[in-house]
């Protein structure tokens, strides 16, 4: 029998209420405590996902840009096609910084479908116009 699970992605940072707030307003969701953790808020979205907010006074930001052909750890969030401008432009107003536009092979002319930025603690995450799983 296995033991029960949940995993959650958690996002180091020194101010976790800020950065919970970032997360919590680009997708639509709501922070809550994490029972037993003080160090640790969660944001919850409409779809039951979890992402972790951890307070670690001493974490430094990744260096930009990496290596030639390294992608660091990201979160990865999907948008539809038809709404990838617009989260490009609340993620943006919420304090997101644009890395790196990714070429976009499939749709030739495109500006491209995959987005890259770094959130207000420098973690990376991209916007991909890959379709919303149905939930």
């Amino acid at each position: 029998m296995t033991v029960p699970k949940t995993s959650v992605l958690v996002l180091d940072c020194a101010d976790p209420p800020s950065l919970a707030r970032f997360y919590a307003t680009l997708l639509g969701a709501e922070i809550g405590p994490a029972e037993g953790d003080a160090d640790l808020l969660l944001v919850t979205g409409p779809s039951g996902i979890v992402l972790g907010i951890r307070r670690d006074p001493d974490r430094v930001p990744p260096s930009w840009p990496l290596p030639e052909g390294s992608e660091p750890s990201h979160l990865q969030i999907l948008v539809t096609p038809e709404t990838l401008d617009q989260a490009e432009r609340e993620a943006v107003a919420l304090g997101a910084r644009p890395v790196a536009a990714e070429g976009d092979t499939f749709h030739t002319g495109s500006r491209t479908t995959r987005r890259r930025y770094a959130d207000p603690a420098g973690h990376a995450f991209v916007l991909a116009a890959l379709g919303v799983p149905a939930g």
